[in-house]
């Protein structure tokens, strides 16, 4: 079985709040996925930020804490798995789940992305319909978490 699928919830997902408008982070230097990517989410009711490098979404996500974000691994100016751990670390953005959408391969990309703090990985090229299932799933965790404080597990 692809790596990629082992990553797909077995479950399927509680439906996302539709009076709440969620916001998506898209970390990609790819202008046009990017573009593409915030068209469907917006279709699908999302509200949508985009940031074409890693420290631009670092800023980004720090400043609006989005609902989830999607990062890829190829950045301009950063490694993306350094920017996921420094999302997954951060108080201001630890909360909010990280899918990353990247067309690397090489063994152990997965575990490496895990290990980082992502939540779901998907490969590039990916299937528009299994992402919005990720991202569906992974707002709808994130929502169900019953936490005591607003701070994310160290």
């Amino acid at each position: 079985m692809p790596a990629e699928l082992a990553t797909l919830p077995q479950t399927r997902p509680a439906p996302v709040d539709v009076r709440k408008k969620h916001t998506v982070l898209i970390i990609d230097d790819d202008d046009t996925l990017s573009d593409v990517l915030s068209h469907r989410l917006k279709q699908q009711g999302f509200q949508t930020v985009a940031a074409y490098s890693g420290n631009a979404g670092l800023e980004q996500a720090k400043a609006q804490p989005p609902s989830a974000i999607i990062l890829d691994l190829a950045l301009p100016d950063t490694d993306g798995l350094s920017i996921c751990a420094q999302l997954a670390d951060s108080p201001e953005t630890c909360a909010a789940p990280i899918i990353i959408l990247s067309g690397k391969e090489q063994p152990g990309l997965v575990r490496s992305c895990r290990a980082a703090g992502c939540h779901y990985f998907l490969r590039k090229p990916y299937d528009p319909s299994a992402l919005l299932v990720l991202i569906r799933q992974a707002i709808s965790d994130a929502n169900d978490w019953d936490g005591d404080s607003d701070e994310c597990e160290v």
